[in-house]
């Protein structure tokens, strides 16, 4: 695999849609870079991040929104 990978690499590596990864991008909350208008992600920094979030959330899923129970 390769060190640098493209915005529908990075989700086949994570196995998410296309459009939770623009929905990260939106939120800055994946790390990542533009060359020209291309999203652009290094694999190393991806596995940190994913890391730091099994790390904070454990085995259970991070929360994308809060629960309608809570509004």
């Amino acid at each position: 695999m390769q060190d640098v990978l493209t915005l529908e690499e990075v989700a086949e590596y994570l196995r998410v849609h296309p459009t939770g990864i623009y929905r990260l991008l939106k939120k800055h909350k994946i790390p990542s870079f533009k060359v020209g208008s291309d999203w652009r992600f290094n694999l190393v920094s991806i596995e940190r991040w994913r890391t730091s979030l099994e790390t904070l959330y454990g085995d259970n899923e991070a929360p994308s929104r809060p629960s309608s129970r809570h509004r």
